[in-house]
Parts: C-alpha cells; sequence; structure tokens
C-alpha cells in the first residue's frame, strides 16, 4: 500500500493531472488486485492450521500448491488488465487524465504477478507465525521505490524525466525484486529449512489442497473485493464530477489506506492465531484472542480518527500544493476520521470469522453494507443532495458501521454457541 502512496505523493508533486491519472488507474486495478491478495489469504489460514497441528508435511504442501494457485490467479489478473486497458477511456473522465493513465496502468499490471507471490510467500511466512522476515523486506522496498522514482519520474542523474510512467517502472522493479529476496529467504532460511527439506515427498499438485485453499480463499477473496471495489467505483463516480475532486479523494483514500493496512495486519494476525487454536480445537483461547484483537481495534481506529482530526490541514500538503485540492482532501479527511474505528473493528471481526472457517455468511454480510446500503446511499448524497465527493465519503461511514455491526455480531454469536 505505501507503493501505491509514494507513487501518488511524487507524482502529485508533478501536477494534480498526474496524481488524478495515478488515482483513476488504482481505482480500476483494485477490485482484480485485492480479488488476487484474497486468494492469498488462504495459504496463511491453511498454513497456521495445519502448524497448529503440528503437521510439518501438510505445511510444506500448502507452501507448493499455494505458489502454483497464487501463480495461475496473478497471471489471468494480469492479462485481464492488459486486455482492457482501453476501459480507462469509456469511464467518463477527464480526457487528459485518461490518456495520461494507460501506459501507467500497463506497468502496474505486470507489477501484480511479482506482487501476488510475494503476498503469497508472505502469508506463508505469516501462517508460521515467522512475519518479522517479510516486514522487513516491505520496509526495505520503501526506500529502493522512492530512489526508483527520485530517478525516473524527476530524471535525476540522467535518466530520462518520465514522469508518472517512471512511478510504474519503479514500483514494477520493486515489486520484482522484493519477491525474489523473500522466495530466496524461504528457500535457504534455517527457519523454513525443514518445509523445504520435505519437497521430494509433499511438494506435488493436489487438487484436494487447491479446493482446500479455494475453500478460504474465494470467499476471503470476494471479502475484501466488496471493500476495495466499492472504494474503487466511488473513485471512478468521483472522477465524473471533475480532475480535482478525483485527486482530493485519492489524497483522502491514500492516507485511510495506510491506516486501514495496520488494521489489516491486527486482522490477519486474529485470523492466523484463531486459525492455530481452531487447529488445536481450543475454543476458550479462541475467544480469548478474539476479545483482544477487537479491543485492540478499537483503540487503534480511535487514535487514528483523532490524528486526523487534527492534522486534516497538513497531511494533504504531502501530495500536493493545489489551493483547491488540498481544501477539499481536508474535508474530506474528516470523513476518514468518522469511519476510522468501524473500519477498523469489521476487518479484524472478517479475519476472526476465517479464523474459524466462517466465510460465508460474513461475505454476504459485506456485500449488503457495501453495495445494498453505503454505494446506494453515497451516490444519492452525492448527486440528489448535491454533496459531491462528501456525499460518497458519507456513504463509505454507513457502510463501514453498518459493516462492523454486523462482522462483529456474528463473532459473538458464533462463539456463544462454542464451549
Amino acid at each position: 500500500m505505501a507503493l501505491h502512496v509514494i507513487d501518488t505523493a511524487m507524482v502529485g508533486a508533478v501536477d494534480y493531472k498526474q496524481l488524478a491519472a495515478a488515482a483513476l488507474v488504482l481505482s480500476v486495478m483494485n477490485i482484480p488486485f485485492v480479488f488476487g491478495i484474497g486468494i492469498t489469504i488462504a495459504v496463511s489460514q491453511m498454513v497456521s492450521m495445519a502448524h497448529g497441528k503440528g503437521d510439518d508435511g501438510k505445511v510444506s504442501h500448502y507452501l507448493y500448491n499455494g505458489f502454483w494457485l497464487c501463480l495461475f490467479t496473478s497471471v489471468i489478473i494480469t492479462f485481464i488488465l492488459l486486455a482492457n486497458t482501453q476501459i480507462l477511456f469509456h469511464l467518463n473522465q477527464d480526457a487528459a487524465v485518461a490518456s495520461l493513465a494507460l501506459p501507467y496502468m500497463k506497468l502496474m499490471s505486470w507489477s501484480v504477478i511479482p506482487m501476488i507471490l510475494f503476498l503469497m510467500l508472505k502469508s506463508f511466512a505469516d501462517g508460521l507465525e515467522l512475519t518479522k522476515t517479510a516486514m522487513l523486506l516491505s520496509l526495505l522496498a520503501l526506500p529502493v521505490n522512492i530512489f526508483l522514482n527520485w530517478l525516473l519520474i524527476y530524471g535525476n542523474w540522467g535518466f530520462p524525466r518520465l514522469a508518472l510512467i517512471g512511478a510504474g517502472w519503479g514500483t514494477l522493479l520493486t515489486r520484482i525484486l522484493i519477491f525474489l529476496l523473500l522466495l530466496f529467504v524461504i528457500s535457504y532460511h534455517h527457519k523454513f529449512k525443514k518445509y523445504i527439506a520435505l519437497r521430494k515427498e509433499r511438494w506435488k499438485f493436489s487438487w484436494k489442497a487447491q479446493r482446500e485453499l479455494l475453500y478460504i480463499g474465494i470467499p476471503s477473496s470476494f471479502q475484501i473485493t466488496l471493500e476495495a471495489g466499492a472504494f474503487a467505483i466511488s473513485g471512478i463516480i468521483i472522477g465524473t464530477i471533475g480532475a480535482v475532486e478525483l485527486a482530493a479523494h485519492q489524497i483522502a483514500l491514500s492516507l485511510a489506506s495506510i491506516t486501514f493496512m495496520a488494521s489489516m495486519g491486527l486482522s490477519q494476525a486474529g485470523a492466523i492465531r484463531t486459525s492455530n487454536a481452531n487447529g488445536r480445537k481450543d475454543h476458550l483461547s479462541i475467544k480469548e484472542i478474539g476479545k483482544g484483537t477487537l479491543l485492540m481495534a478499537l483503540i487503534y481506529g480511535t487514535t487514528c480518527a483523532i490524528l486526523f482530526i487534527l492534522f486534516r490541514k497538513q497531511l494533504p500538503l504531502i501530495f500536493n500544493d493545489d489551493t483547491q485540492v488540498v481544501a477539499l482532501a481536508a474535508y474530506l479527511l474528516v470523513f476518514a476520521a468518522l469511519f476510522q474505528i468501524s473500519d477498523s473493528v469489521q476487518v479484524v471481526s472478517a479475519g476472526l470469522l476465517r479464523g474459524v472457517k466462517d466465510v460465508k455468511v460474513p461475505t454476504y454480510f459485506i456485500a449488503i453494507a457495501y453495495w445494498v446500503i453505503g454505494i446506494p446511499v453515497g451516490y444519492l448524497l452525492a448527486f440528489n443532495f448535491k454533496m459531491g465527493a462528501a456525499g460518497i465519503w458519507m456513504g463509505f461511514i454507513i457502510g463501514l458501521s453498518c459493516s462492523a455491526i454486523f462482522l462483529s455480531t456474528r463473532f459473538k454469536k458464533i462463539m456463544g454457541k462454542t464451549k
């Protein structure tokens, strides 16, 4: 997520239409890309459950099958995106913005493959509760991406000044690098050695393993795709209002996305720990993990809300200095602050439910919260009540709040049935 934000901030320094073009591409790509991320989540769930049972062979087996599933998924997503780049010109967007977005989308489409594979390997390590290596590599990616962007966006050290296209190259090269580094670590580090050593016996393609992964992966993909899709569609809707509105929306959304990643981390931690406890049939631990993780979500969401309110006028200046864009982004950050608590609670609740293999009903709840309630209400407020971009963001607040209530109540109900 930080790679997207870095691209947004650095191209925003060129001009706001470059920023709007980046926002358009991310809106179009987000739905298929996030679907692929959902598939990687299944790897951590199945590996965690096998690890909880003490079955190293199964862990190795899911590593192998998960890699092939995610490779296939990422290639399909990439070619779907490449085959549909012309959609940028059919979304009623500013013509100059759509033209700037086209070459950037092609590069970002190719970057999906190494990123999905990196996230798959990360999910494998996460499932074993070995999270530091992937975290360090993720942090390493940030200065690398900034340096490549500095060279290619602005044309430093004799490199061509490529603007938004330079950001695309920077992200593609960074994603390839971190994937290869994590692949090397998992292949040779002593902490993963026992799972790699079982490759002759356990590295066999299995339709059963693929079905097990997809049982968790597809509903998980739909869950996060429904949310990401709601934000992506909202970005496209806001783009029909104007380039200034789209640029301001992208700034506020980028900041909200960064805070959301910590909530997603809590969600994944809760899912992995409950899945591990589920593998041991330890229902008391599941309840305690659920209570603790939800409490952390509440505290974290409240903290983010306060920070957004306090620094709403300063944060947009990281991305752009256009007076209109900054003023509107600061206004939208007030709405972003209001949904921080519900956003954190709903994603953590979804993770806890994944940990106990409850994925189908939560998917229906999320669909209702965003697509039956949030998006229609936001559209109504934006156009019928003339609230513009703020109306769409009010829809976010309502949709996320409904999702938080539905999912947290569902987890509490399930835990009430267990002994």
